[in-house]
């Protein structure tokens, strides 16, 4: 297979990927006043791995705009599987909360674990956690008081320091991020 026709394959799952995405997040929106698309998050988050991260890891991308379809829509990781593979179906399995538990224990999960997680979900993780950070920036999401953003920022940066040494240019975006807020990035030096 030639390096084009193994490309035009990738670029065609990426889009495959895109597409399954935006019809499961048709109807969601986001919690701001605008209540943008919903779908602008997950395609954010595979922006920020291609145009600051510089990666063009095809399953990365696809496993990073497929991110929230098991944790926020009927999809399963069956579905996620069958359409797309082990590697993608893995990687968004590793970063998809289990929704049966309890938010706090959610949260908690998240900080003890990722450490624990692959370089591809590690990466989807940090990209995720900078967009939304940088959405709270711009505006406060419906219902959340400043003390919920406070805390928000703060349990980033924890989850975040689990994740240190997988990208340096994401993690320095973190860190400016949090610092524009007085929040400590704790890990930013090893």
């Amino acid at each position: 297979m030639s390096v084009q026709v193994a490309r035009m394959s990738g670029m065609k799952e990426l889009v495959k990927a895109i597409n399954f995405a935006c019809v499961k997040h048709t109807d969601q929106r986001r919690k701001n006043a605008a209540k943008t698309p919903y779908i602008n998050h997950p395609v954010g988050v595979m922006h920020i791995l291609c145009e600051e991260a510089g990666i063009s890891d095809i399953p990365t991308l696809m496993a990073a705009v497929l991110h929230d379809t098991v944790e926020d829509t009927d999809t399963s990781t069956q579905e996620i599987l069958e359409a797309f593979g082990e590697e993608v179906a893995g990687i968004v399995k590793e970063v998809t909360d289990d929704k049966n538990l309890p938010k706090a224990e959610r949260k908690r999960l998240q900080v003890v674990n990722a450490p624990h997680k692959s370089e591809k979900a590690k990466l989807v993780k940090l990209a995720d956690k900078l967009y939304n950070l940088r959405d709270l920036s711009k505006e406060t999401p419906q219902g959340w008081t400043e003390e919920r953003v406070k805390d928000y920022r703060l349990w980033a940066s924890k989850v975040c320091t689990g994740l240190v040494g997988t990208n340096s240019t994401l993690e320095g975006n973190l860190q400016a991020e949090l610092a524009s807020h007085g929040v400590k990035f704790p890990c930013a030096e090893k």
